[in-house]
């Protein structure tokens, strides 16, 4: 049997092992998954070997230390500096970012959507800006402290910090950061957040399985918003299909992983 997980801190809540388990099952794939809680980024490596794993997710807050551990990185994964999959071939760890696939194609429901402002500077966001430049997208990113800005400046995003926003009619808002899911913070002062919020025509959570704060805000101005479930599948499919070495039909492998996510 295959052995598979995710890493994380925290990683209680995810429902990464309910959708790859009942993929393995209805597919007849011998393999397990399960979670791993890391407090020490800087262990990944020696864990996942240790461990046995033919592959694994990496969540918040390691995905660059996965991209430090990988021996070998996809021409994607190096451009934005993130790995959220690692995969173990002739002893070897290759990183790869689903994350931002999956995150571009999770939003295609809304229409009309040009510009896009972002809350956080983690390594969900170096991957998910990036993807969403290329595809002609207008990327704004605002973040609590500048330092973590900076990478951003370079590549050419316009970005801002709580002390220095500048309200924008931005028609998408995305929550990237952590907050709300084991607290009820918002990811910004709310007086930034009743800004942009109401001259906005969606907004997106990426936690999922919770209505946070963000997202209760964003309706109280009833926005559509959606949470991070369509971006969890969809960065899953890919994953899964890494792990398994392109064996099966990926519209077969999004069904059970969906299955596996809304039952459980």
């Amino acid at each position: 049997m295959k052995k598979f997980a995710i890493f994380g801190n925290p990683v209680e809540h995810s429902k990464s092992p309910n959708m790859h388990n009942n993929t393995f099952k209805k597919l007849g794939f011998d393999g397990e998954y399960f979670k791993i809680h890391l407090e020490d980024g800087s262990k990944l490596k020696d864990t996942f070997l240790s461990q046995g794993l033919s592959g694994a997710n990496i969540t918040v807050p390691h995905k660059e230390e996965a991209l430090k551990a990988s021996d070998y990185l996809d021409e994607f994964a190096k451009k934005v500096g993130a790995v959220n999959t690692l995969v173990l071939k002739n002893g070897k760890l290759y990183g790869y970012n689903t994350d931002a696939p999956g995150f571009l194609k999770s939003i295609k429901k809304f229409i009309d959507i040009e510009s896009i402002l972002i809350l956080g500077a983690g390594g969900t966001v170096q991957s998910t800006s990036s993807i969403l430049k290329d595809e002609g997208y207008e990327v704004f990113i605002l973040n609590r402290s500048a330092p973590r800005l900076e990478k951003f400046i370079e590549q050419g995003f316009e970005c801002f910090t709580f002390d220095n926003f500048t309200p924008k009619n931005f028609d998408l808002i995305v929550n990237m950061t952590s907050a709300g899911l084991k607290d009820e913070n918002l990811p910004a002062p709310k007086e930034i957040l009743d800004t942009v919020l109401p001259t906005a025509k969606a907004a997106i959570d990426i936690i999922y399985g919770k209505d946070t704060p963000f997202l209760k805000l964003a309706k109280s101005y009833n926005l559509p918003t959606a949470d991070g479930s369509e971006m969890l599948i969809q960065q899953g499919v890919l994953a899964f299909d890494y792990f398994t070495e392109h064996q099966f039909d990926l519209n077969i492998v999004e069904e059970f992983m969906r299955e596996g996510l809304f039952k459980s």
